[in-house]
């Protein structure tokens, strides 16, 4: 087991393989705070690899051999392959190298309450809902998140040892390298199915993430999720569990009511007996659960009730997530980072209840693979929009496919009796939004490629194109 002393820097200069991404750039902005010595490499330069070099980090952009200068430890993302220089010259150095899964989960047993997110959807938001929490309490939390909160100008907070809160992903079975003091499991689904053979390969992942933690960790659990019951008899420590209107759980929301614009206030019944009211500041019967999820994570680790209201009350979500970017025509342009069929549908359903005109979703699709093998869940997940425009498929880490394009999840789409339209580019899909958009319209790009830059060019360029 590859084991990480914080304090000790038995590994003072760390070089990172990929370090632009949101979870690498997160640990190197942590490891920098704590006075290690940082370099690291990426494809583009970035907002994300400037802050970096700015607070005294060494970037190279492209990935060469030339790039490893004897340092005392390698990290590298998954998308990394073995035949990058960069890999391969630290491997003939004998420098240690290691995944940054392997790296988070020895990074988690330096902090005595460590909360870790898993689940295929609402990571991001249950984990920054917690994070809003401990920063307005009276801890000084380590956080790393998958998106950037307002609260802590970006995705990374560096705060005492006492406390460490991050995402927990289950991609490559990274999850099976962690052990947080507090598991918390929001869902589990068929997704990265590049990697899983299917869902059965993914349970098995979360049982052995499950047995690595001991006696004395917690385990959180929406029993409402049919295939977290799969999981149970993994759980090693403390067991507690969460529910909507199912009083088999230890907390259970009930009482469930919206305001006019769909924000969600409920009574939660405590694992005590005491019943406490909550008021959320962000939209969706979904984000009840993420709500509590973060109630429960954060009141079983010595949070009082009181804080807990008061910042879910003032949270408002993260960048990219149901995030307004500004109005065209008097309609609203919204962006969004589902990209998972369950996580489309959930988002328009949460929508469409409260949306007076046209709901369109303009969805860019990530990965060929991911497209291919959930062909038939998305066909079922754009039921709550009026209109489907789908662009062209972003690639990410994978090569062409010819046998997948956006044209076929419309043609699919259109037999099925939804509105569906392709518009391959960004510009097609911008000037077709000045075309439609009508007053009460809400219009909302998604995806976890780049399509809220699409949302930015629809409301930055409607002078521009109109002149």
């Amino acid at each position: 087991m590859f084991e990480f002393n914080l304090n000790g820097h038995d590994f003072n200069y760390v070089h990172f393989i990929g370090i632009g991404g949101i979870s690498m750039s997160g640990i190197a902005a942590l490891l920098l705070n704590k006075g290690y010595k940082i370099s690291g490499s990426d494809r583009t330069l970035t907002d994300i690899t400037k802050n970096l070099e700015d607070n005294g980090a060494k970037i190279f952009i492209g990935q060469r051999k030339e790039n490893i200068t004897n340092p005392d430890l390698v990290v590298y993302t998954d998308a990394i392959l073995d035949d990058n220089e960069e890999l391969i010259a630290a491997r003939d150095l004998d420098v240690p190298v290691v995944t940054r899964g392997v790296f988070l989960g020895a990074l988690m047993r330096n902090y005595k309450h460590s909360i870790a997110v898993s689940g295929s959807h609402g990571k991001s938001t249950a984990t920054s809902m917690i994070s809003k929490i401990l920063l307005n309490s009276s801890e000084d939390a380590s956080i790393l998140l998958g998106g950037e909160l307002d609260d802590m100008h970006g995705n990374v907070h560096v705060g005492d040892d006492k406390y460490l809160v991050t995402e927990a992903c289950e991609y490559k079975g990274n999850i099976r390298y962690y052990y947080p003091q507090t598991v918390i499991i929001l869902n589990i689904d068929e997704d990265h199915l590049d990697y899983y053979k299917d869902l059965n390969d993914i349970v098995d992942t979360f049982k052995s993430y499950l047995r690595n933690q001991d006696e004395n960790s917690k385990t959180i659990l929406n029993l409402n999720e049919e295939n977290n019951k799969l999981v149970l008899d993994s759980v090693q420590g403390e067991l507690i569990t969460y529910a909507q209107e199912n009083y088999e759980a230890d907390y259970v929301a009930h009482n469930i009511a919206f305001d006019d614009i769909g924000r969600p206030n409920f009574d939660l019944k405590m694992k005590n007996g005491l019943i406490e009211h909550f008021e959320l500041g962000v939209i969706g019967r979904h984000n009840i659960n993420n709500a509590m999820a973060s109630i429960i994570a954060t009141y079983e680790n010595g949070i009082d009730i009181p804080t807990i209201k008061e910042n879910l009350r003032a949270y408002s979500g993260l960048k990219r997530r149901m995030e307004i970017i500004g109005h065209v025509n008097d309609a609203t342009i919204m962006t969004d980072y589902g990209h998972h069929p369950s996580e489309i549908e959930v988002t328009l359903n949460a929508l469409k209840e409260h949306t007076e005109g046209k709901l369109v979703c303009i969805w860019q699709p990530h990965t060929y693979s991911r497209t291919k093998t959930l062909f038939d869940d998305f066909l079922n997940c754009f039921d709550g929009a009026d209109e489907v425009v789908i662009t062209d498929i972003y690639a990410a880490r994978e090569k062409y496919d010819p046998s997948i394009h956006s044209k076929d999840v419309v043609e699919a789409l259109i037999e099925k009796g939804i509105n569906a339209k392709y518009l391959g580019t960004f510009e097609q899909a911008r000037d077709y939004v000045y075309e439609i958009a009508q007053p009460s319209d809400l219009i909302i790009t998604t995806g976890c490629g780049n399509p809220d830059e699409l949302a930015h060019m629809i409301v930055d360029d409607q002078v521009k194109v109109s002149a």
